[in-house]
């Protein structure tokens, strides 16, 4: 294959992850539909699982192939946006919606996607953001409110404040200054890698008791463990 023709795979990949962020945005609007063993909640979370799935081989992709490029990386954040801010924040409306939120507290969810362009366009314009983040990276907000919204289906949905509270937080994170670690390999070597396998054997722990809502408690290990290092240094 050409150098020219695998350019296109990192892009194309981008584009999944653009696609799958419109998918969950239509099941978002459609939360207590049932399509055959699933609801529109539950394609909803797949399709933004599948975006972030995306979302980690479009930049090993361009790595791999060595195509980076400018147009990849503004239609990798345009992309994101979509998937992991604009999703979210409409599936958290709907979930409100359904629980009998006014529209002034339900429209409330939107800070979500604000605060996920705010992060975009903070990371596009910092260039010591490679090995370390500043601020919450938006595909963890998406994977929280995943877990979040699985949370309320097992569960009990727990009030308009806590859920309108929990949103500032997360917005917050986004857009703070706080240093996350990246949770990129650039080898497997154990002691440079200690705190990302702690991370994910213990997501695996997170979903074997919890199933999807145990991805909560994965993204507050993972800010716990990232604020922890912080105070360390």
């Amino acid at each position: 294959m050409s150098k020219k023709a695998t350019s296109y795979i990192p892009n194309i990949i981008t584009l999944c992850n653009l696609l799958s962020g419109c998918v969950a945005l239509f099941f978002a609007f459609h939360i207590g539909d049932v399509y055959g063993s699933l609801t529109g909640l539950h394609l909803c979370w797949i399709a933004m699982a599948s975006a972030a799935v995306f979302d980690f081989c479009d930049g090993a992709s361009a790595r791999a192939l060595k195509a980076y490029s400018p147009l990849g990386a503004e239609l990798d954040s345009l992309s994101d946006l979509v998937s992991f801010g604009v999703a979210p924040a409409m599936m958290m409306l709907n979930i409100m919606d359904a629980n009998g939120a006014g529209l002034a507290k339900m429209l409330s969810m939107l800070i979500i996607a604000l605060a996920g362009a705010m992060r975009l366009a903070k990371f596009n314009t910092d260039s010591e953001q490679t090995t370390t983040f500043k601020g919450l990276p938006i595909p963890a907000n998406a994977i929280f409110w995943i877990g979040f919204a699985a949370w309320i289906e097992r569960y009990v949905y727990p009030g308009d404040v806590p859920v309108i509270a929990l949103a500032v937080l997360m917005s917050w994170l986004m857009v703070s200054n706080v240093k996350m670690f990246s949770l990129k390999f650039h080898n497997f070597d154990i002691r440079e890698n200690f705190r990302r396998y702690v991370l994910i054997l213990a997501t695996i722990a997170f979903l074997i008791n919890w199933g999807v809502a145990g991805l909560v408690w994965a993204i507050a290990l993972y800010i716990f463990i990232s604020l922890l290092g912080r105070k360390e240094a």
